[in-house]
């Protein structure tokens, strides 16, 4: 039963690396429309910092469920 438990937070604590990732091409495209349109910089930083804050938000999530899988599933 114990190893279930770690195979789950596991699988649980991954959805920080879909926020990683979603945030590195949300970086990638936000830096390739600044250098297409440097006049709208504001609006896209403002756009970029609100997204990777609800991306951060799934990764912590994600923490949390594994935090508790592991301490109530003991």
């Amino acid at each position: 039963m114990t190893s279930l438990v770690a195979v789950g937070a596991g699988i649980a604590v991954l959805s920080g690396a879909g926020a990683g990732i979603g945030i590195g091409i949300a970086t990638s495209k936000a830096v390739d429309a600044i250098a297409r349109q440097p006049e709208a910089q504001g609006k896209i930083s403002s756009a970029l910092l609100l997204g990777c804050a609800l991306a951060e938000a799934t990764a912590v999530y994600g923490l949390v469920v594994a935090i508790l899988i592991i301490l109530l599933l003991k």
